[in-house]
């Protein structure tokens, strides 16, 4: 019998008895949009799960004796406009819960379609349950502990920051504040609401005892602000604004919390959904971590494979298709990037979470492949509002970028970066100039999407034609006039020499945006002449003599080579100078320097071939380079690892996926351009095309069974699907229905 009461901490709270709370954490059949696991995570980068809001994030281990959660606030960083610096940790909280009682019935899921995590699990004859969200329209973090039996909840709150200050402690508050070296002020707070028991405040955090519901509001902020002009800060310590995001929230119940948290994700999140056939049962049955141990094709009865109830059976499903896991990677780095980049600052390597204050590359925006790729997928997945922090971001450090450029080089127009970049201006590593060029193809590209005419014209336009001017001062006339860059590297290996692919296609890619651009707005005609001119002028693609595309201007590839970065196929993808329809001979060129490449690298670099091998309209290699990408670079937590753990791969494979369904970037609407044999019956709705086009489309037997057109921005547009095409002019808002044949219904 379930059971109902009105809990003070928050809401009308349903406990289930511990019949029902029994069948509920039964491994049920899996949807796409879940990740469970019937043991706790004990290693925060393979097993924890995330929430977050675009700025609070938390990883989440679930244990049912002492419940840790670690915090992230994106903006506490280090750093200045002369140092990257590095992201930090903001710390974390434990909420210890002794038991003597086993625990049996342990479930721990992420609910990717409504963005909450669950722990359910019985001990002593009580069934327990915890919720715990990230709420983008309250931006507060919540945490819900429930029972099916009144008293069930006694324990401790303990927080340890993440830069050792100590907090204040009052019965129901822990306040946390502190300076960073670089001056920056950050705050957190965690607000506990008790229905029944008692609360007291002891030396080292908050005590509960005998609590029927313990309901934790954690908010926390900084003084950033991404304005150099004010000195990158808002102008007060965080304090006000911190506690009056927890006091609002605090006056809802808990109810009306997470249903505001729910429909402000599901508006993002429900409008794009993707079917490619259904797993197996048996498949269905397993949790994520061991699903993910079938799927590669080999069941290790080890220790580690003893989940939280003592069952270590693994159903020998080895080498079983699972497309159902392929669909939730996918819609799993939507979660993520609606998570972690939301009107604030960008994803950076990490997304938006980090348990370490000297991580990996500074968890900083590289800008060599990786800041780009976080963003390659946003506007085709149907996420463009997830886009602008990006373009905020670099909007904000250019100031700074040019005047170093200037102060570097001695330039007059224009600005560079180097590879490793931060949040106040300051970069570090080396300086490449190609790319500045490369995120500015991000920039044109979303425009290309939403065709919204305001940002291109306050953010996309000014960046481009500012960098096409770098670019004219810049270049060099070469072998038979041809102008090519000065010399750099192609990333990140090989020689510094002039005139190598990574910045000509990158110049080619950046002056074809200008263009495109100076066309939309109906401005400057006389320098896109010029650019134009120059444009023409550029050394194109070069075919080696093993018949590879060549990375550099002199003919120096050597076929041996597997290095993971790709920085000769940029006019493949994300680029659009190659193309197996446009340009056959430098496609199979293309196609070469993949094969000498090989399939397989590190995380991110497999999710840029599976891009690369859609864009040469080859999907059974595709889908090969994405099976093993799913084999070796994913974690339990589906975490994509380089290794380290970078969050590039996982938005990279969601690009991929895109890529592999619809393709936009030559000018007209390619349908299932590399369907691969694996994937013969499926669905998509929702996906974005170039124009401003949302697509939903369906296929049966390898084949192309229906599609509906919506036009966002009232464009002429033309689609393809095999040897047929048709050209369709639409007003905004029309929606048109097409059989298989691309005839009209």
């Amino acid at each position: 019998m379930n059971h109902i009461y009105i809990s003070s901490c928050g809401v009308a709270a349903m406990l289930l008895s511990q019949t029902a709370l029994g069948q509920a954490v039964q491994p049920a059949t899996p949807t796409s949009q879940v990740l469970w696991y019937d043991q706790p995570a004990g290693n925060w980068e393979t097993e924890a799960l995330p929430i977050g809001n675009g700025r609070l994030g938390a990883m989440l281990f679930g244990a049912a004796e002492k419940d840790t959660v670690q915090l992230n606030e994106d903006s506490l960083w280090l750093g200045d406009e002369k140092d990257t610096g590095m992201y930090q940790n903001l710390g974390e909280f434990e909420v210890a819960l002794p038991r003597a009682k086993p625990v049996t019935n342990y479930r721990r899921e992420l609910d990717i379609g409504r963005a909450v995590h669950t722990v359910t699990y019985t001990s002593d004859g009580v069934a327990f349950r915890r919720e715990a969200l990230t709420s983008y329209p309250d931006q507060v973090m919540v945490f819900r502990y429930t029972a099916d039996q009144p008293g069930s909840y006694s324990g401790a709150l303990t927080f340890k920051d993440g830069h050792d200050a100590k907090p204040v402690i009052a019965p129901d508050r822990l306040t946390t504040a502190g300076q960073l070296k670089n001056g920056l002020q950050y705050e957190s707070q965690i607000w506990v609401m008790n229905d029944g028991g008692t609360l007291a405040a002891t030396p080292t955090g908050i005590a509960f005892q005998n609590v029927n519901c313990l309901t934790l509001l954690v908010a926390a902020g900084t003084d950033y602000l991404n304005q150099r002009a004010k000195g990158w800060r808002t102008g007060e310590a965080p304090h006000r604004r911190v506690t009056e995001q927890l006091e609002q929230a605090g006056k809802r119940q808990y109810a009306d919390l997470l249903a505001a948290h729910i429909k402000d994700y599901h508006a993002l999140f429900g409008r794009c959904s993707l079917e490619l056939g259904s797993s197996s049962d048996t498949n269905r049955q397993l949790s994520t971590a061991k699903r993910l141990t079938a799927y590669r094709g080999y069941v290790a009865k080890t220790s580690t494979e003893t989940n939280y109830n003592g069952n270590s059976d693994v159903p020998n499903v080895a080498g079983a298709p699972d497309t159902e896991l392929e669909v939730l990677l996918f819609q799993y780095a939507r979660y993520l990037m609606i998570s972690s980049s939301r009107n604030r600052l960008p994803a950076n390597l990490q997304g938006l979470w980090n348990n370490n204050n000297n991580p990996p590359w500074r968890c900083d925006y590289h800008s060599d492949v990786n800041v780009q790729m976080n963003y390659w997928f946003v506007d085709q997945a149907n996420l463009s509002e997830c886009f602008s922090p990006l373009s905020e971001w670099l909007y904000s450090v250019i100031p700074v970028r040019r005047d170093a450029t200037k102060a570097e080089f001695g330039t007059k127009r224009g600005w560079m970066t180097r590879s490793e970049n931060g949040v106040f201006g300051g970069a570090s590593y080396i300086w490449v100039p190609g790319d500045a060029a490369w995120v500015a193809q991000n920039i044109w590209d979303h425009y290309a999407f939403t065709q919204d005419k305001d940002y291109l014209q306050t953010r996309a336009y000014p960046i481009i034609k500012e960098l096409c001017e770098f670019w004219e001062d810049s270049l060099k006339e070469g072998p038979g006039g041809k102008l090519v860059s000065p010399e750099s590297v192609s990333p990140e290996h090989g020689p510094k020499a002039q005139g190598n692919s990574y910045e000509q296609q990158l110049v080619y890619d950046l002056f074809t945006n200008y263009i495109d651009a100076s066309l939309a707005l109906n401005v400057d005609a006389e320098y896109r002449q010029k650019i134009t001119a120059l444009r023409d002028r550029l050394l194109g693609p070069q075919i080696g003599k093993w018949g590879q595309l060549q990375e550099w201007m002199t003919d120096l590839d050597d076929p041996k080579e597997e290095h993971r970065h790709l920085s000769h196929l940029i006019a493949v993808h994300p680029g659009r100078q190659i193309s197996p329809l446009t340009t056959p001979k430098f496609a199979e060129a293309a196609k070469v320097s993949m094969n000498a490449r090989g399939d397989g690298a590190t995380g991110w670099s497999r999710a840029w071939k599976i891009c690369i091998w859609a864009r040469l309209q080859d999907g059974n290699r595709t889908h090969k380079i994405l099976n093993g990408m799913l084999k070796s670079q994913i974690m339990p937590n589906l975490f994509d690892t380089h290794p380290p753990f970078q969050i590039d791969g996982n938005f990279g494979y969601a690009a991929g996926v895109c890529e592999m369904l619809v393709q936009s970037h030559m000018g007209f609407i390619h349908l299932l351009p590399a369907l691969p044999d694996a994937w013969p019956t499926g669905s998509v709705k929702g996906l974005r095309a170039r124009g401003g086009f949302e697509v939903d489309m369906a296929w049966a037997n390898g084949k192309l069974t229906s599609v509906t057109l919506r036009s966002l921005a009232g464009k002429t547009c033309q689609v393809r699907y095999g040897g047929k095409a048709v050209d369709l002019t639409m007003q905004p808002g029309t929606v048109i229905h097409l059989n298989g044949d691309l005839s009209r219904k």
